[in-house]
């Protein structure tokens, strides 16, 4: 049980305290506009978490960054704006669909197409060889066996 409770704790720790309380703003609402914009980017240095959940020097700088725009009077939308205009779409985790993010949509699909396909024509080409090399003789081929059985060898004492 006291084991269980070590490991949440130094699992759970880390992002617990990514948000330092210096960071967070005095007005609640406006903290939990941050708090909800911060977990739609990315940190670019973690690359699979978010601003929010990161520790990192930049995803501090960036969770700074929304707090002073979010301040100065921009909308969410404006936020976001500003910031995948200065980083690309790469800092959103839910990048949108577009032309230049397609392969990134659509390309597991795609393997997952070519995987499955591959294997089915692999089975196919096994099932088909392994029925050819294990089917019966015909009476042609079961006659030229008993001749040739049938025959006595040069060899044979």
């Amino acid at each position: 049980m006291i084991a269980r409770l070590i490991i949440a704790i130094f699992l759970f720790a880390p992002n617990a305290f990514a948000v330092e309380p210096a960071e967070m703003l005095k007005d609640n609402a406006l903290e939990a506009r941050a708090r909800l914009l911060s977990k739609e980017l990315r940190c670019l240095v973690c690359q699979n978490q978010s601003i929010d959940d990161s520790d990192a020097l930049l995803a501090k700088d960036l969770r700074m960054l929304v707090r002073k725009r979010i301040m100065s009077g921009d909308t969410n939308d404006e936020v976001i704006d500003f910031v995948v205009e200065r980083y690309g779409d790469f800092v959103l985790l839910r990048p949108p669909f577009k032309f230049l993010t397609a392969a990134l949509w659509t390309g597991p699909a795609i393997i997952l197409f070519i995987g499955a396909a591959f294997i089915f024509f692999l089975l196919r080409r096994r099932k088909k060889t392994t029925e050819n090399a294990v089917r019966p003789l015909n009476s042609d081929e079961s006659a030229l066996v008993q001749d040739l059985l049938a025959k006595p060898n040069k060899h044979d004492p």
